[in-house]
């Protein structure tokens, strides 16, 4: 089977409360938990190139973009399309900070719903006994576990937890087989309650 070439994705610091020496490192801890924790799980490989301040993304790659304050009301990052219609994602950094939150935490978890669902188009329905009618779900892989209070780390940063494909099964049994990176979710669909500012916008085409 021919091996899928990695997404290249530029992580753009245009933040002025985060330096580049500050950056760095939670890159490198991204780099691992894509490469150890998120590809194995879902099939999905990407490479990670940090682009310092003032500098220019290589033209054709996803964004990862940090910047301060949020543009969406109580939200701390959300995953978009750009007008070229590349997958972009924005962490805002010092929104995170005002509402007591971790911005390595935002940033890995708006890297995993761009890889996950790149055109924020992909839903699960889980029909009822009625066969017209159900719930649906979006592939957001990361909102079920957002919460700082369920991420974990990778060496001294902290990065987001996400749920596996079988978390979207809603015939697996409970205990049945992971649902998610951290074994804190027991069955198909279930959420994890904790504190909620995270959005994501979608864009119709």
């Amino acid at each position: 089977m021919p091996q899928i070439a990695p997404i290249q994705i530029s992580i753009i610091n245009a933040s002025a409360v985060l330096s580049d020496a500050e950056i760095r490192p939670a890159i490198d801890a991204l780099k691992k938990q894509v490469t150890n924790d998120f590809r194995p799980a879902w099939g999905v490989d990407a490479e990670l190139a940090f682009i310092p301040t003032g500098a220019e993304p290589s033209a054709g790659t996803w964004w990862l973009t940090i910047i301060d304050d949020s543009d969406q009301a109580g939200t701390l990052g959300y995953h978009d399309l750009t007008p070229n219609g590349l997958p972009i994602g924005k962490v805002f950094a010092e929104t995170d900070l005002k509402y007591g939150s971790n911005w390595t935490v935002t940033a890995s978890h708006e890297l995993f719903e761009m890889l996950a669902d790149p055109n924020i188009n992909l839903i699960v329905m889980v029909q009822t006994s009625n066969e017209n009618a159900g719930k649906l779900y979006a592939y957001e892989v990361c909102d079920a576990c957002e919460d700082d209070g369920f991420s974990y780390k990778i060496g001294d940063v902290s990065v987001s937890d996400f749920v596996f494909p079988s978390w979207f099964e809603d015939f697996r049994a409970e205990g049945s087989t992971p649902f998610d990176q951290t074994r804190k979710i027991n069955r198909p669909l279930a959420l994890l309650i904790g504190r909620v500012h995270w959005g994501f916008r979608y864009q119709l085409r």
